[in-house]
């Protein structure tokens, strides 16, 4: 159980994920800073932090340096420091953590944390370069030979068409859980209809439209497994969260909305041997935080997952201790991961429906988990939850992501 200090979210806002060629990511701030005041009752004076996450924008716009000040300062934001971050798709996570250390640490009461991505680009050179900067630019060649040992043992059939050089690592990684565990091309099927169908119950939605499991099955394939609905889309969007002390609610009302952080990893990975699943970095990140929280698996409610790839999401319920290892694709099969199941995962409708704007990801899920803990979800609501769970993942070391960030939250009340 933490000794720290607890700190709560106050006040949550993001943007509808999309594909917004003629909004740039100051207007896109703008939106998700502006509800997340409003959602905390809170002015730019408040805040005494800001920690701003993002991951492509001095590569596609050539903003390279303080792109937070940028944003935020014709905000109203003054003297208050602004932290630029960059941590892969965990970049908002990222914020977030670091914005919960400064309140922890006494240095401040409210503080805040925005993630933005702008991915709509007519040059596709510079957003493919983005992915190709997740993992070592020195030696490409040598980390798709390291990946290529580790699913060893089921063939990759040749695909074409355009794709991002990640859902190439995410075709590695799922045929090492196809063959070390038995995980199916239809289960993964069944997860993203799965996260498909939720997203009709979500207006913030990048893609609002059903998927049987046959047409994600038929689907144009991007690296074996996978096929196009399985995987996140190119977004832009933004998010922004207000984390605060006691005496931080106090200042801005907020006590009866108020969500509680009862922990928030971030952890970096381990060189483990390549089928040493339990010191997968997501399981180390999720293993601390329940130490920190307290409690285990068994008294989750639901999660949001980073599903970049459906299989992201088998990966991780298992990680999480949700499901036994190597049953997260059954456990979908049986319908427990849906909303109205046994432990819902991704209600939101995951990256694979919400969208991905790499930057703005992990705080559009913390922005999911407050709605379901505070009850205003509505078609998607579930029932009386008191205990969420976020994970988020970012970049590629060596076998696995580079980090991992994960949040355990409570309701108001609890």
């Amino acid at each position: 159980m933490s000794n720290f200090e607890p700190v709560y979210i106050a006040g949550v806002g993001m943007t509808k994920f999309g594909l917004y060629p003629d909004r740039s990511i100051k207007k896109m701030v703008r939106e998700a800073v502006e509800l997340c005041l409003a959602d905390a009752s809170a002015r730019p004076g408040d805040v005494e932090g800001l920690y701003f996450g993002n991951v492509g924008q001095g590569m596609i716009e050539g903003q390279s340096a303080a792109p937070g000040q940028i944003a935020l300062r014709p905000l109203g934001f003054e003297q208050a420091p602004i932290t630029n971050l960059e941590n892969g798709c965990a970049s908002s996570s990222s914020a977030l953590w670091l914005a919960v250390m400064q309140v922890r640490a006494g240095m401040a009461d409210i503080a805040m944390a925005v993630g933005a991505e702008k991915l709509s680009t007519d040059d596709v050179a510079r957003r493919d370069s983005v992915f190709l900067g997740g993992f070592d630019v020195h030696d490409r060649e040598g980390v798709f030979r390291e990946l290529a040992r580790y699913s060893e043992g089921i063939e990759s059939p040749p695909v074409e068409g355009s794709r991002s050089a990640f859902m190439d690592i995410y075709g590695h990684w799922t045929r090492a859980h196809m063959r070390d565990f038995g995980s199916t091309q239809e289960q993964l099927a069944t997860i993203a209809s799965k996260n498909h169908w939720h997203s009709t119950m979500n207006p913030l939605c990048q893609f609002q439209r059903t998927f049987t499991v046959e047409e994600v099955l038929a689907a144009r394939p991007l690296a074996y497994p996978l096929t196009v609905p399985m995987c996140s889309p190119y977004s832009d969007g933004a998010a922004a969260t207000i984390v605060c002390s006691r005496r931080g609610l106090e200042k801005l009302g907020a006590k009866g909305s108020a969500v509680a952080i009862r922990a928030l990893v971030q952890v970096s990975g381990t060189d483990r041997d390549y089928r040493d699943w339990e010191r997968h970095i997501t399981k180390i990140a999720a293993d601390q935080a329940y130490e920190e929280a307290g409690i285990g698996p068994a008294e989750i409610d639901f999660a949001e997952v980073h599903d970049a790839t459906a299989f992201g999401e088998l990966l991780n319920s298992e990680n999480l201790g949700l499901v036994p290892r190597g049953e997260g694709g059954v456990a979908a099969v049986r319908g427990e991961t849906k909303l109205g199941g046994r432990i819902p995962i991704n209600p939101s409708g995951g990256l694979e429906s919400r969208g991905h704007p790499l930057g703005a990801t992990g705080l559009a899920q913390v922005h999911e988990i407050v709605t379901q803990l505070r009850g205003r979800a509505g078609p998607r609501q579930i029932e009386a939850p008191k205990l969420g769970i976020t994970e988020n993942g970012g970049g590629l070391y060596g076998i696995e992501e580079a980090t991992a960030v994960v949040g355990i939250f409570a309701a108001p009340g609890e």
